[in-house]
């Protein structure tokens, strides 16, 4: 089959980019490019079905990025994405300058991006955004089934910058137009719960603050001779993985924190360094408990330095790497997962309490909070 001109040479572009895609394809999956010749073959077929017959046109550039986007979702992998110029670009932004925020605590809930908490006096609650708003779109993006970090990161910028959300709320739907402020928000908070001797921390998510703020805070509980303490890691989304075995070597006086297996490289273990925190101890974990959280919970469930209490955590025990494409755009890949201290692999099984308790949404007590402090009352007086 002969082809002349323009159409020849944009089509042998095409087919080449094709091949090179198609033989990364065949790599990965560690095949013989020969041995994937049928695949190949229709890929082809396609791609030259697409150029020739469809009706509207497509450059050589939309299908690549069509093949790369197919790659990746064929991967099954929620954590792993391909990421346009534009996005990829907002995410790098992130490393330098002042960057605000919205003010907003989010969890994932089936595909759904979930508004677990608004703090007082953000742009966020000044709007009227809720608890429990499920957020469809982000600057007209679908939002749903986008992995969390990215998400939180597409919600930041320079402040002073706009920002549309499309929240779903109930069965009705919403648009709000933010602006970005600076956002100084306290990743823990704490205090001595009244009438008792047991000191309440709240960690809302992990950043680089999160240890120097957890040490301060514990240091004046500790001043105010607590006896016991509730580390609360409810609805705690996770973050930095550093600042979660740092934040834990708080807690483990030795041995490992967290192991990380990587699929190509070096593995690597977190080991405690610090005398770690010789109290009773009570952790509190549900459903929204993830990622960077979940490594707190397991070292302090495997190190048998506290009790815990909830539900099963959310279950992310992947770490992703980043890599930059020749087009401008990124790779968001799982390139390892972490294993508690002992070696328990908790991606897509979450990590179990220890007394099970669940919180119904109506109901007007604490319950998890209110057995956590009888835990601790119990050991006590033992």
């Amino acid at each position: 089959m002969k082809f002349g001109g323009f159409r020849s040479r944009a089509l042998k572009k095409v087919l080449a980019a094709a091949l090179v895609v198609a033989f990364l394809l065949a790599s990965a999956a560690g095949f013989i490019l020969l041995t994937n010749y049928n695949n190949l073959g229709n890929l082809f077929k396609v791609i030259s079905l697409v150029r020739t017959q469809y009706l509207y046109n497509v450059t050589a550039g939309e299908m690549v990025e069509g093949a790369i986007r197919g790659m990746v979702e064929s991967l099954d992998d929620p954590y792993s994405a391909y990421l346009d110029p534009e996005t990829y670009k907002k995410l790098n932004e992130q490393i330098h300058g002042s960057f605000g925020g919205l003010g907003i605590l989010v969890g994932l809930e089936d595909e759904y991006l979930t508004v677990v908490r608004p703090y007082e006096g953000t742009p966020a609650y000044k709007a009227g955004i809720k608890a429990g708003d499920k957020i469809t779109q982000i600057d007209g993006k679908d939002a749903r089934g986008i992995d969390l970090d990215t998400a939180i990161n597409l919600m930041r910028g320079p402040v002073g910058t706009e920002i549309s959300l499309t929240i779903l709320r109930g069965e009705e739907e919403k648009d709000f137009t933010l602006v970005r402020e600076e956002i100084r928000v306290p990743t823990v908070e704490g205090k001595v719960l009244e009438n008792t001797e047991i000191g309440y921390i709240i960690i809302t998510q992990f950043n680089d603050n999160t240890p120097d703020e957890l040490e301060k805070k514990l240091k004046k509980l500790q001043e105010k001779n607590i006896k016991g303490l509730i580390l609360d890691l409810r609805n705690n989304p996770g973050g930095e993985l550093r600042s979660a075995a740092w934040v834990a070597d708080q807690f483990v006086a030795e041995g490992p924190i967290v192991h990380i297996d990587y699929k190509a490289g070096s593995d690597y273990t977190f080991e405690a360094h610090e005398p770690g925190l010789n109290i009773p101890l009570v952790v509190l974990q549900n459903q929204h408990t993830a990622s960077a959280a979940e490594i707190l919970a397991g070292a302090i469930k495997d190190h048998q330095l506290g009790t815990l209490v909830g539900t099963t955590t959310f279950g992310k025990g992947v770490v992703q790497t980043v890599f930059p494409l020749d087009n401008g755009a990124g790779l968001k890949l799982t390139t390892a997962r972490y294993l508690t201290p002992d070696k328990k692999d908790i991606n897509k099984k979450g990590i179990k309490p220890d007394v099970n308790v669940e919180q119904p949404l109506d109901a007007v007590r604490d319950i998890q909070l209110q057995k956590a402090v009888e835990i601790l009352e119990e050991q006590l007086k033992g």
